[in-house]
Order: structure tokens, then C-alpha cells, then sequence
């Protein structure tokens, strides 16, 4: 990614890892429908109660996995790639522990946490179920994710998509044996997840060592480094806090979403499963800005970055279009496909906070592309202080405006968060990039001097 046009190279990236995101959210959807048309609106709506908490642990584990990638793509733009299998096998030996961890902890928490959001007596015991299978299957999403970001930190997005897409057939097959045959419940719909996660990481792991001659490690480079686990933190877990923080205030606007009743969470859930299906080619193009950035900073192509930056947000302008105009004639039609055509104040709720997200996606694609590459380049701390700025919107969304104006308060709620976030993205990206350009230059006179 060093050389050639940036366009075509973010593009190419972006590709394999669009395709796959879209594949992780299909099966996303069939899973929400499965449900909702074999299980009733109940389950549904408890297999989306705790979807903010389930974002807010999945979300801190595999935003560490994208950025243990971040140091492997510098090491590897800088070809030192000795420091390089450091890093991956050390970020091997923090998978572990933060998987035990939060399996442990989850699983014990669980009860308490939806008690505390507010969880309906008629649904709590679907949500109860769905969460814990969920949380103990944490390792299998971590794991994945994080082999996942190592692959992609090599520049090849192709072999993830791939696995992914096994994984998506797999996990729709599992549903309807967990749900339909075995009689399951909304557990066997996480239940299916699991095992689809699984299979996946370990199918992608094996392919990738007998397939990357560069990560095949000496013993030395295999042991515990405390310079590269301190590297993979420094990296990481300002990635995975930044999703953290997002998630609390998810968590305060589905906690006050909750309180509105089956309905509104029902209508909730079936929402945030298009909105998360429609979102993902945004999020993904910042992932490959992550990869994109990290590989030119460590080639020290620092002009590259911005040309990067730019292609980035002129592919989010087109793709916002494309959205603002298809989920404004659709948005009723696809939300009746989980639910059924009967239950109209679900579907009615549901379009409206479809309508209000994608014109506002333009908001959200600049938050992506502009935080993926301050974590390229290293800024980390500067993306985690974007998600606090998320986190506040979303809370004072929960505490005034969905009191005031109900659903449509909810509605709002990740909107306002994604203009907080940009108002602190927008000039901290253009200072740290006067910053990096300013010390190129020095470096460059010092060498010709």
C-alpha cells in the first residue's frame, strides 16, 4: 500500500473486507428473522435487549484485535519483520487472558446486567439466555478478529472474507438446526453464532500458517516480550476502550429504549440489525484506512496518508447517497421481513429510525475514515477521546430527549453522537497530520544537510 494510486489500493482492500462485513451482517439479519418469525416478537425483542452490552464487550475485545493489527502493518511497512512475529505472537499470549477474563466476569454479571437495563419480565428470560451463550463464546469471536487483523496487516483482506463466508453459511445452516430442530430457543441462535465463529478462527489460523512463510516465528520471537506487549496495549486497548465508551452510552440509550416497552424494543432491535448491515461498508473502509495509514507511516510516505484520507471520504459521500435514497423507499418492506406485515407500529417505528440513521451516515463515514486513521497512525489516545464525545451525546440523549419525545429520541440518539464525535475528529486530524508533515520535512533536511 506504499506505492501506486491510493484509490485503487483502499478500494481493493476495501473490497474483501466489505463483502465480508456484509456476510457477517446477512447472517446477522437471518439469524434476527429466524427468530422473529419461528420464535415470535418476544424472542426477538430478548435476543436484542442486551445488544449495547454485548457491543460493549465484543466491541473492547475485538477493538483490541484491530489494533494488535496496527503494529504488525507498521513493523511489516518498515520490513522489520522479526519485531513484526513478536507482535504476533505476543498478541496471541493477551488474547488469552483477556478471553478468560471476560469470560469469567460476564458470565457471573450476567443476571445483574439485565436487571439493570431495564429488562422486561416477559422477555428476561430469552435475554438471559441469548447473553450468556453470547459471553461464552467470547474466545471464539476474539480470536477470529484478531487472526483476522493480522492477515489484513500483511495486505490481504481476500483469505478473512473467505472464512467469513464459510462461517455465514455455516451459522444460517446452525440456526435453523438450533431453532427448528433442536428446539432451542434464542440460545440456539447464539449457540449457532458460536460454533460458526469457531469452526471460522480455527480454519483461518491454519490456513495462515502454512500459507505466510513471514509469520513462521523462532523460539525467541515466540516467548512473552514485555516491549511488544506493551506496544500491542499502547495499541489496542485505546481501540477497544474507544468501543467501550461508545457502547456506555448504547447502553444508557437502549437502557431508556427498554423502558418504553416490547414495542419499541422489538422495533429497536430490527432496526439496529439494517442499520448495522447498511453501516458496514463505512466501518470497514476505516479499517482499511487503519491498515492503509500504519503501512505508509512506517514507509514514511507521510503525503500518502492524506491522499488517503481524501479518497476515503469521497468513496463515503457516494456510498451515503446510495443509502439516503434506497432505505427511504425500503425501510418499511425490509423491517416487515422480520416481523411480519401485521405488526405495522413495529415496522412504522422501525423505518423511522432507519430514514433518520442513513441520512446522517455521512456523519458516521467521516468519523471512521478520520478515527481508523488517527489509530494508523498511532494517535490512539486522540481516537478514545472521539468516543467519549459519542459516549456523552448518547447520555444526554438518554436522560433528556428520549423522556421528552419517546422513540423518536431514540432515534436520534446515534446521530447526535456521530456530529460529537466529528466536531473533536475534524481538527485533531488536520493538527496531527501538520504535525507529522512538519517532522518529515525536518527529518528529510536533517539527511541532506
Amino acid at each position: 500500500m506504499t506505492v501506486g494510486s491510493p484509490f485503487r489500493h483502499i478500494l481493493n482492500f476495501s473490497i474483501p473486507l466489505l463483502l465480508g462485513s456484509l456476510l457477517q451482517q446477512t447472517y446477522s439479519l437471518i439469524d434476527a428473522a429466524i427468530v422473529g418469525r419461528y420464535l415470535g416478537i418476544n424472542a426477538l425483542a430478548g435476543v436484542g435487549a442486551s445488544s449495547s452490552v454485548i457491543f460493549l464487550i465484543l466491541g473492547f475485545c475485538n477493538g483490541c484485535a484491530g489494533g494488535f493489527g496496527i503494529p504488525v502493518a507498521q513493523a511489516f511497512g518498515a520490513k522489520d519483520f522479526s519485531r513484526m512475529r513478536s507482535y504476533v505472537a505476543n498478541s496471541y499470549w493477551l488474547a488469552t487472558g483477556i478471553s478468560i477474563f471476560f469470560v469469567i466476569i460476564c458470565c457471573l454479571l450476567c443476571d445483574t446486567i439485565l436487571h439493570i437495563m431495564h429488562t422486561p419480565e416477559e422477555i428476561f428470560s430469552d435475554a438471559y439466555s441469548y447473553l450468556l451463550v453470547t459471553f461464552i463464546g467470547i474466545p471464539c469471536a476474539l480470536f477470529y478478529n484478531l487472526i483476522a487483523s493480522i492477515i489484513r496487516a500483511l495486505g490481504d483482506s481476500k483469505t478473512p472474507f473467505y472464512f467469513l463466508l464459510f462461517a455465514s453459511i455455516l451459522n444460517v445452516i446452525l440456526d435453523l438446526i438450533c431453532i427448528l430442530v433442536f428446539k432451542w430457543g434464542a440460545a440456539g441462535a447464539a449457540i449457532a453464532t458460536l460454533i460458526a465463529q469457531g469452526v471460522s478462527a480455527i480454519c483461518c489460523y491454519n490456513y495462515m500458517k502454512k500459507i505466510f512463510p513471514l509469520l513462521r516465528m523462532n523460539a525467541e520471537e515466540s516467548r512473552i516480550n514485555s516491549k511488544s506487549i506493551n506496544n500491542l496495549l499502547l495499541m489496542g486497548v485505546p481501540m477497544g476502550l474507544q468501543f467501550s465508551i461508545t457502547a456506555i452510552g448504547s447502553i444508557m440509550l437502549q437502557s431508556s429504549n427498554n423502558a418504553l416497552g416490547a414495542t419499541c424494543i422489538t422495533a429497536f432491535t430490527t432496526a439496529m440489525r439494517i442499520k448495522m448491515f447498511f453501516m458496514s461498508p463505512l466501518e470497514n473502509l476505516g479499517i482499511a484506512m487503519a491498515t492503509y495509514v500504519g503501512q505508509n507511516l512506517g514507509a514514511r510516505q507521510i503525503k500518502r496518508i492524506w491522499y488517503g484520507i481524501r479518497t476515503s471520504l469521497s468513496l463515503t459521500v457516494i456510498y451515503w447517497l446510495f443509502c439516503a435514497i434506497l432505505l427511504w423507499f425500503t425501510a418499511d418492506w425490509i423491517s416487515s421481513l422480520f416481523v411480519g406485515l401485521k405488526e405495522q407500529k413495529i415496522i412504522e417505528y422501525s423505518a423511522l429510525f432507519l430514514h433518520i440513521s442513513c441520512f446522517n451516515y455521512i456523519f458516521l463515514g467521516t468519523l471512521t475514515t478520520l478515527r481508523y486513521s488517527l489509530q494508523g497512525i498511532g494517535y490512539t489516545k486522540l481516537a478514545l477521546n472521539s468516543g467519549v464525545f459519542e459516549m456523552i451525546a448518547r447520555v444526554c440523549v438518554s436522560i433528556w430527549l428520549v423522556p421528552a419525545t419517546g422513540f423518536l429520541g431514540v432515534c436520534w440518539g446515534d446521530p447526535i453522537a456521530w456530529m460529537s464525535a466529528d466536531c473533536f475528529l475534524i481538527p485533531a486530524m488536520i493538527i496531527v497530520y501538520r504535525k507529522l508533515k512538519l517532522k518529515h520535512n525536518l527529518e528529510v533536511g536533517h539527511k541532506y544537510q
